[in-house]
């Protein structure tokens, strides 16, 4: 008999085998489609309750926010033994007194820049043509062809009946009526005013209560001590945060405003006090508000003096200018001031100006540092402000 010889299986050192054929690691993790399906279902529908109800969410958040910024002041007046009734009346009386008093004195040179607005737009239309040259770009010559295809499709279609003694029907636009643009400008002043009644009547009473909401939040938050702890922490975060981001914002906003009043005094741009003013009160709003102004003060200074390098120091003042505040001194306040990720914050300005607008964009981070500071607090949200922290 002869032996069969089996050659021996190749040894494999452990740490090759563990590298060709790892072993799978699988993450189990129990999903509950009844309440996954729950939470979308809320989400969903609180978004559009949320965009159908921001004629009431919008004016009771502007008094929240403004009630933060002033309840500091109407305390100390409080402190030096002023009825706060009357503290309130008396800030809010100063502030609208001077918004309106410096409105008034602006209001010839603000006038004049809105009636240049127009002219300027046209001269740099018209700067824009005569740049490119006498010799039509390859966009002009397509319009300009079906122009000519058009009219004459016009021409041969000319007749009221065609052929199959269909009559041919032309829609004519409606012509534009003074009236209902007077109307409607009208409804719309109105419901601006009455907006902001509502707002300055709503400050006034949630800075004469003082801490009479946070006192019954205290009192509902549950009979143990613990929980009546953890509700006074929040309230206290969430009312820290939004004043320091308010004192941020304020303070960007009049350096902003200061630099590009002196910026444009130094070019020589006329009005530069109202687009100082202007400038402050558009970095307000995250992103659009310096664009805004880099376009428009470039559009004017082009008008003034008649020269496209002119127009770029002007923009490129304005565009620096928001740039050095908006980059490298606002992040390091903000910082200071809230602890919110930079993702989730642009993520929350896109979100909240989807649905309310340039209104969105004003209180999207004060609603982001209120859920964070709630979330942050509750157990099965705990998650949630992990997300939005940085």
């Amino acid at each position: 008999m002869t032996e069969e010889i089996v050659p021996d299986a190749p040894v494999v050192a452990p740490e090759v085998a563990m590298l060709s054929d790892p072993e799978r690691v699988l993450l189990h993790m129990p999903v509950d489609i009844r309440n996954v399906s729950l939470v979308l279902l809320a989400v969903l529908a609180s978004i559009f309750v949320l965009h159908w109800a921001k004629d009431v969410f919008i004016p009771v958040m502007l008094s929240v926010m403004f009630s933060y910024a002033l309840s500091p002041l109407v305390n100390w007046m409080e402190f030096k033994r002023v009825p706060r009734w009357l503290g309130a009346a008396l800030l809010l009386a100063s502030l609208g007194g001077a918004i309106g008093l410096t409105a008034y004195s602006l209001s010839n040179e603000a006038a004049q820049l809105v009636n240049a607005l127009p002219a300027a737009a046209q001269k740099f239309r018209q700067a824009v043509k005569t740049s490119g040259g006498k010799s039509d770009s390859a966009l002009q010559t397509v319009q300009k062809a079906a122009s000519q295809i058009e009219q004459a499709a016009q021409e041969s279609g000319a007749a009221p009946i065609t052929s199959r003694g269909a009559m041919r029907v032309v829609v004519e636009s409606s012509r534009f009526n003074v009236k209902d643009y007077l109307w409607s400008g009208t409804m719309g002043l109105l419901a601006l005013i009455g907006q902001s009644t509502v707002v300055v009547f709503l400050t006034y009473f949630l800075m004469l209560s003082g801490d009479t909401f946070r006192r019954k939040l205290i009192k509902l938050a549950g009979p143990t001590l613990s929980k009546k702890k953890i509700t006074l922490q929040a309230l206290n975060e969430i009312t820290g945060q939004i004043q320091r981001y308010l004192q941020v914002q304020l303070l960007t906003s009049a350096l902003v405003g200061v630099m590009t009043g002196l910026a444009f005094f130094a070019i020589g741009l006329e009005n530069a006090a109202v687009w100082g003013i202007a400038a402050g009160v558009l970095n307000l709003v995250p992103y659009v508000g310096s664009l805004v102004t880099a376009a428009a003060s470039a559009l004017v200074g082009f008008l003034q003096f008649g020269s496209l390098n002119m127009a770029l120091a002007v923009g490129g003042a304005s565009v620096l200018i928001h740039t050095f505040v908006g980059n490298l001194l606002t992040p390091w306040l903000t910082s200071r001031a809230s602890r919110l990720s930079p993702v989730a914050v642009f993520v929350g300005l896109l979100a909240w100006g989807w649905l309310w607008g340039v209104w969105g964009l004003l209180l999207g981070i004060p609603i982001l540092m209120i859920v964070k500071s709630v979330c942050d607090r509750v157990d099965d949200l705990k998650p949630i402000g992990e997300f939005l922290g940085s």
